[in-house]
């Protein structure tokens, strides 16, 4: 089949804007037609220009250095596409998660400290106030 004529999966219903599924996969080669409600892959999902970012972030390796070259843009909107990418994809960066998993850690000590009578109320707002 020539790429050519094919189009981009829509993911939302043009009419309510609700999801979309896919229902019919066909093989032009063999004939055969599978059906049944078939999930869009998530990267389908992404716009043109988060699908070009994310192509050239991979062919440079995943260096932003390089998307910035190729792109002519500066490192912080390098970053911020790169966020902007992984938010349209549900991904939390490693980084985020493990700060985020961190810091819930320590407001529980605090909070631990402060129902064993350990710290006083004052402290403990002090404390997770430092924390944010």
């Amino acid at each position: 089949m020539d790429r050519n004529r094919l189009h981009r999966i829509p993911h939302k219903d043009p009419v309510s804007g609700g999801e979309l599924y896919i229902s019919e996969l066909t093989s032009e080669e063999t004939g055969i037609t599978i059906r049944g409600n078939f999930e869009i892959p998530r990267y389908a999902r992404l716009e043109p220009e988060q699908v070009e970012f994310l192509e050239i972030f991979l062919k440079s390796r995943g260096m932003l250095n390089g998307v910035e070259r190729e792109l002519g843009i500066s490192y912080p909107t390098a970053k911020a596409r790169l966020d902007t990418l992984l938010n349209a994809l549900g991904l939390t960066p490693y980084e985020t998660k493990e700060r985020s998993d961190k810091l819930a850690g320590k407001r529980k000590q605090i909070l631990e400290q402060l129902e064993k009578g350990e710290i006083t109320a004052e402290e403990a707002k002090r404390k997770l106030g430092v924390l944010n």
